[in-house]
């Protein structure tokens, strides 16, 4: 298949699906952090490119309720009817196959309900980052068992431990905590589990 994988400067889905023998593409305002078919520039520009499939990876920022402190701050409304136009425009597209993920937030229902929630320890990655997927013509993921070390089974949606818990005792896990400039683009880095399903079951 000719695939996009739009919004992503890492690489890892449109890696995933092109070691499987995909026709792989990333496209993003940022070039790519690993070699491979990418396209830096407006993702919305080549949306009409003949794409048997897309997955997307819409900026959150102005969607995600992990952002509700800040929701009426001033003009933020106004970014924030971008940040839906923009997730519309790519629910839109006119690609038959299409898979869009994003933290909690009010994508849905404001353009479609939200199809699936999964968690990265649902695949493999010790990481706890709730996220919604919107599929179009596409199955839900299925997560399974997988063989590990000392040749035991190790079920996939083991919850890791927390790395820390706050005072008021809820737990903290190691990717919530990043910080400094780069948090928003840390955060932003899709986990390699995931995108390894979506190649295995989608692909």
């Amino acid at each position: 298949m000719k695939i996009l994988v739009a919004c992503e400067f890492s690489g890892i889905v449109r890696d995933a699906f092109a070691a499987r023998g995909h026709d792989a593409w990333s496209c993003d305002i940022l070039p790519t952090e690993s070699p491979g078919q990418h396209i830096q520039g407006d993702v919305l520009e080549i949306l009409g490119d003949g794409w048997d499939m897309m997955i997307a990876h819409p900026p959150c920022t102005y969607l995600s309720y992990a952002a509700v402190r800040s929701w009426d701050d001033k003009g933020r409304v106004f970014k924030r009817l971008e940040a839906l136009k923009f997730f519309a425009d790519l629910w839109e597209a006119p690609i038959e196959k299409i898979c869009i993920e994003n933290p909690r937030g009010c994508a849905s229902p404001t353009v479609a309900k939200f199809s699936q929630m999964i968690q990265p320890y649902y695949f493999g990655d010790d990481a706890v980052k709730t996220t919604w997927l919107w599929l179009k013509n596409l199955p839900q993921l299925i997560s399974y068992e997988q063989d590990c070390l000392f040749g035991k089974s190790k079920n996939r949606t083991q919850k890791p431990t927390p790395s820390y818990y706050k005072p008021d005792g809820t737990p903290r896990y190691f990717n919530e905590v990043a910080s400094g400039k780069d948090r928003a683009k840390t955060r932003s880095v899709f986990w390699p589990s995931i995108a390894k399903a979506m190649a295995e079951q989608w692909g």
